[in-house]
């Protein structure tokens, strides 16, 4: 048995809480895993905000939709579930699938303004690519200019993902 998982079982076993342990784990594998398609998958689901690497089978979807290099699909791109649907979405330079991010506030953008107190633009590098938001420096504070991009309704840069079909 590996070293890191000898410490949680012993924690359950001392606690009584084994029994629980494999009812549960079961069932929550199953929940995850199972013969279900992303299309079932998300039928059933409804909305999952999970990023999940996709199988085999939405590869030619993937490639037709973004133009994704051949061999490369399952490292750049990923699925989630809104609405009962696949939505895919395919990594770029600046292309971020995750969330995006509507902090008013960026600390690292803040530390950029002090070294660099009236730059007109904060590289991405520094406020991150999910930031919704140009940013610039005014007297060495950070300040949020015009929004950059539509945020879905379940958080997610809209213009990112595509709806299979």
């Amino acid at each position: 048995m590996q070293k890191g998982i000898v410490r949680p079982l012993g924690l359950i076993m001392s606690a009584g809480l084994l029994p629980l342990f494999f009812v549960a784990l079961p069932a929550t594998l199953a929940a995850h895993a199972g013969s279900d398609s992303p299309v079932q998958y998300c039928r059933r689901v409804v909305n999952d905000d999970a990023l999940r690497h996709p199988p085999g089978s939405l590869i030619p979807a993937i490639r037709r939709l973004f133009g994704a290099k051949e061999g490369y699909e399952r490292e750049t791109s990923y699925y989630r579930c809104a609405d009962g649907g696949v939505l895919l979405c395919n990594v770029g330079v600046n292309l971020p699938c995750g969330k995006a991010n509507k902090s008013a506030t960026i600390p690292a953008a803040t530390a950029w303004c002090r070294h660099n107190p009236n730059s007109d633009f904060i590289p991405l590098a520094v406020t991150g690519h999910d930031t919704i938001y140009q940013w610039r420096c005014a007297n060495g504070v950070a300040k949020r200019g015009k929004q950059i991009g539509e945020i879905d309704a379940r958080g997610f840069f809209a213009d990112h993902w595509r709806r299979l079909r």
